[in-house]
């Protein structure tokens, strides 16, 4: 079949690079328009335009797909199915009527669960166990439209937004593919999407990465790890942000680390025998430094202070030369 596929970030490039390798045709890539990058703010073209031109591929880059000349080529490309892998841009019913076919969008959930922009980062959020991807034949509402194919994937205790949206975007490749075949083949079956078990992902925010120290640790766990690599975990101390790295449960071996917050009556217990330690306080030693969770204490890995390089927990708290009183800033949340 003629495909035009749509995708702009590295996430879309299994799809991509799977599609060049098919049977298949791919006559033109849309994305979307080179975006300014770095210190220096050079325009950059999106990940998957530079694959499509070492392919040879022509790259469509409309500022909105709604373009009367983007709709114009469109139409001339003669495409008989539109896959996408997170376009980034709201498709028009003038564009959706195109392709004789449809347009098929690999979903990074398994719908309708986790509808929107953020499935894998939520599903993280809510201590989801399983999750997967879906590709569902494209309606103008958000993420509604009939499923034609799912896979599942295990969302393991460490995954990071990150590496399990690597997971997610190579075994979706893979279900994208074979699902482009069964259209080609006059075998794909639609189902509509159930309607019970609907959640919604909005985006993650910069203050949705804000680390509230006063939730229980398995949330504080899940909130860095969803939040990593983007938008980045962060806390606040001495008044300058701090980003983090995914933290990890306390478990002590051979004794506890020196107090640098006290206790207080009000506080629950540390894990491991380990004194009170409150939300937000910090204990280091010249290994170790934990923080105080709404329960048992978190210990920090990698933390990176503002203008400066990531480096180990241990070697900043060092440098800081942290305070008996001092501890991360938050603000409380329900």
């Amino acid at each position: 079949m003629r495909l035009v596929f749509a995708g702009t970030p590295v996430t879309a490039l299994p799809s991509l690079s799977a599609l060049l390798n098919s049977a298949h045709q791919v006559v033109a890539v849309l994305t979307r328009p080179d975006a300014h990058a770095g210190r220096g703010r050079h325009t950059s073209a999106s990940p998957v335009a530079r694959l499509a031109r070492e392919a040879g591929v022509e790259v469509l880059t409309p500022a909105r797909p709604a373009d009367p000349g983007f709709l114009s080529r469109l139409t001339e490309l003669r495409p008989q199915l539109c896959p996408v892998v997170a376009y980034g841009g709201l498709l028009p019913r003038s564009a959706l009527a195109i392709p004789e076919r449809g347009w098929v969008n690999l979903h990074f959930s398994l719908l309708p669960a986790w509808r929107g922009a953020a499935p894998v980062q939520r599903a993280i959020l809510a201590g989801d166990d399983v999750t997967g991807a879906t590709a569902f034949l494209i309606e103008h509402a958000l993420d509604t439209g009939p499923i034609l194919g799912t896979m599942t994937e295990t969302i393991r205790p460490n995954d990071t937004a990150g590496r399990l949206l690597e997971r997610l975007a190579t075994g979706g490749a893979n279900l994208l593919v074979a699902i482009v075949d069964a259209v080609a083949n006059g075998v794909a079956v639609p189902v509509p999407q159930p309607q019970e078990g609907i959640s919604y992902a909005p985006k993650v925010t910069v203050d949705d990465a804000r680390v509230r120290w006063d939730h229980p640790a398995v949330a504080v766990d899940r909130q860095v790890r969803a939040c990593t690599p983007k938008p980045g975990a962060w806390t606040t101390f001495r008044g300058e942000r701090v980003k983090l790295d995914p933290v990890e449960p306390w478990q002590p071996v051979g004794g506890a680390v020196a107090s640098a917050a006290p206790p207080t009556p009000t506080t629950p217990p540390g894990a491991g025998g380990l004194d009170p330690l409150p939300a937000g306080a910090i204990r280091a030693d010249k290994a170790t430094v934990l923080v105080g969770t709404g329960t048992a204490p978190v210990r920090l890995t990698t933390v990176q202070p503002a203008g400066r390089r990531p480096m180990p927990a241990a070697d900043w708290a060092r440098g800081v030369r942290i305070r008996p009183d001092e501890a991360f800033a938050f603000s409380r949340h329900p």
